[in-house]
């Protein structure tokens, strides 16, 4: 399958301001595959290192910087040559060698034409233990699971992928049913690759959710992998809460609703593991639409989404004949759905930090806020064709400079002061003003 993120490997390749990469990403987006595939695509040969219960490669690193010794050393593991400018170099699951990441640096300053990528999965938690992260001497990228666009491709429709890209209107008049159709089934099998090849082979849904099941497992197992016995019953509690959480009409984490008599001050460094591990998404509250909006950022209240919608239906238990189908189990968590897919597509498809707006003493609430160079975008999100809008359209009359969007099932439509964009066009940032 493609992923969108090679044009951006193939830009840093050609970059005269290259230097050593990371990719982060957390476990099961793909980070591999996607770095020996470039691998494959564009170099005469690739050298690959993983570091993950390895000690022969983590001894190359304990003995100094010396970057020729170095690539010596990985030559002789790996039994690859490696070249400027015709190898590249992967450094896999780095975040188990931590001096590996800081060799990094000397590579940038003593061999820069050594096209070196890192790749790791734990890496906001790695950096913190004290042995140099190699601040300004690398480049970074960040892979998410598969976005709705990817999903579209992998699955065979790469033209009404290509109908979405375009804005063409009268096409998403026309393919509106099968597009809403083929977002449902994206609900249900989400964008964790393993899960859309499971998918693809059988076109069985069921054969998705199990390697969901199996990738939720192993995060539980990376939790009590790297954290103590309390350190790890705080972070799956606040995991597994997750769900019941978002399927609350007022969406914000509540740490007395991950059990009872639960303190924030227990649970705060579980909530920083979980984002920091790249498995969850902390969505801050902010007091207004101001500029820029992490000013504003209100570090008590936030909501907790995790990384893939797939994910999430398989933690909650929604059978996949629910999401597809309808029923009275799925109308009742069909919201929680939504906002996840949106708040995914927010991040990975349109390279956004999302927040919420709501108010100090009333009922009134912004799904997310969302904010580039030129704009502020206050995003309503509709679950169905319910086209209400009360929240938005008060936000709007309060603070008139905000560009209003509505997403929905509903089509295309521009008023006088929001647009309605269909839940499947969320990526095509023409249509938002």
């Amino acid at each position: 399958m493609e992923r969108f993120l090679m044009n951006d490997l193939e830009t840093w390749k050609s970059s005269k301001r290259r230097k050593p990469l990371i990719l982060n990403g957390a476990r099961q987006v793909g980070k591999t595959w996607l770095l020996k595939e470039f691998g494959d695509k564009h170099y005469k040969n690739t050298t690959y290192l993983n570091f993950d219960n390895n000690p022969e490669a983590q001894m190359v690193f304990n003995l100094d910087f010396n970057v020729n010794r170095i690539i010596k050393d990985v030559q002789n593991i790996t039994g690859e040559a490696i070249s400027e400018g015709t190898t590249l170099v992967i450094f896999d699951e780095i975040q188990e060698c931590p001096k590996a990441l800081t060799s990094l640096k000397y590579f940038c300053e003593n061999a820069p034409g050594i096209h070196l990528v890192a790749a790791g999965s734990l890496l906001g938690l790695t950096v913190h233990e004290g042995t140099g992260y190699p601040v300004g001497k690398v480049n970074t990228l960040n892979l998410y699971p598969l976005s709705f666009r990817e999903f579209l491709d992998a699955t065979g429709n790469a033209a009404l992928r290509q109908t979405i890209d375009s804005g063409d209107l009268n096409s998403f008049k026309i393919f509106n049913a099968r597009l809403s159709e083929l977002l449902k089934h994206y609900y249900v099998v989400g964008g964790m690759p393993e899960a859309v090849l499971a998918y693809l082979d059988g076109g069985i849904f069921e054969e998705s959710r199990q390697v969901q099941k199996e990738i939720l497992d192993g995060y539980r197992l990376d939790a009590a992998k790297h954290l103590n016995g309390k350190e790890t019953e705080f972070v799956l509690a606040a995991w597994d809460s997750i769900p019941s959480q978002l399927a609350k009409e007022n969406k914000k984490f509540v740490f007395g609703h991950i059990r009872a008599g639960s303190r924030a001050r227990d649970y705060r460094s579980a909530i920083t593991w979980l984002t920091q591990a790249g498995i969850a998404s902390k969505v801050s509250r902010v007091a207004k639409a101001g500029m820029p909006l992490s000013a504003y950022k209100d570090n008590q209240a936030f909501k907790l989404f995790i990384l893939d919608v797939g994910l999430l239906g398989a933690m909650a238990k929604l059978s996949t004949k629910s999401i597809i189908e309808g029923n009275s189990v799925f109308s009742e968590f069909k919201g929680a759905l939504t906002e996840q897919y949106v708040c995914q597509q927010l991040i990975s498809d349109c390279s956004l930090d999302p927040y919420y707006w709501s108010a100090e003493n009333s009922r009134g609430e912004l799904d997310f806020l969302a904010q580039d160079e030129d704009a502020t975008f206050a995003i309503e999100v509709k679950a169905e064709e319910n086209l209400r809008a009360k929240s938005l359209r008060a936000f709007k009359e309060k603070n008139p400079e905000v560009e209003a969007l509505r997403f929905s099932l509903s089509g295309y439509r521009k008023q006088d002061w929001m647009r309605n964009i269909p839940l499947y066009a969320i990526s095509n940032r023409g249509l938002w003003g």
